[in-house]
């Protein structure tokens, strides 16, 4: 009688009625597996990655189930887009290789390098500028912008430089921004007679 007054088939309750009521741990381990490899992958990994990423975790996983994981939790594959830098409209400034690849700095402030690369952020490409002190073998310096520009680079160097108490042997001479940077890498020695970093590097 409640079959017919809410139009549910007779078989279809009988079926809900004898259902397992138990939670199947294999099940719950599995969509943890599946949603643990997703974030792994952050958020790029699709059936068949899954699939295989599972496998071999000692787990046999189908991509036909490894699918069907994924659309019951929610989980899409998301490719990240790729990454070009824009065409610069000056020249490249040519900068002299002061440090000759001589690693092994016996004080600290005497040579600075430095790299910059970029970061997915969720909605666009950023860009990490970070100084390192090689005697330390530590960073001393860093900044985040959206362009990789040498306002990028000037950031860094200045977060290092007050960081570091504005060393003698690294003063820059003023007015700073007149200085342009490397977009793509930075050094800074210790040369003789203090020179200013900031000169060998415009």
């Amino acid at each position: 009688m409640l079959c017919e007054q809410f139009g549910v088939c007779r078989s279809s309750y009988k079926y809900w009625r004898s259902r397992r009521r138990t939670i199947d741990s294999d099940k719950v381990k599995l969509r943890a597996l599946v949603s643990e490899k997703h974030e792994l992958s952050n958020g790029s990994a699709g059936s068949r990655s899954i699939s295989a990423m599972v496998s071999q975790h000692g787990t046999d996983l189908s991509r036909y189930r490894a699918r069907c994981i994924m659309k019951d939790l929610g989980l899409v594959s998301f490719q990240l887009p790729k990454h070009a830098y824009k065409k610069a409209l000056q020249p490249h400034v040519a900068i002299p290789n002061e440090l000759s690849r001589r690693f092994n700095v016996n004080a600290p402030n005497q040579v600075w390098c430095g790299d910059v690369t970029y970061i997915w952020t969720g909605q666009r490409w950023s860009y990490l500028a970070v100084v390192m002190d090689l005697f330390a073998r530590k960073p001393v310096g860093w900044a985040l912008s959206r362009s990789p520009d040498s306002n990028l680079t000037k950031q860094a160097l200045n977060m290092a430089y007050e960081l570091r108490g504005k060393p003698v042997s690294l003063r820059p001479r003023p007015p700073l921004h007149k200085y342009q940077f490397p977009p793509k890498s930075l050094a800074v020695t210790n040369k003789t007679k203090h020179e200013s970093p900031w000169k060998l590097l415009g």
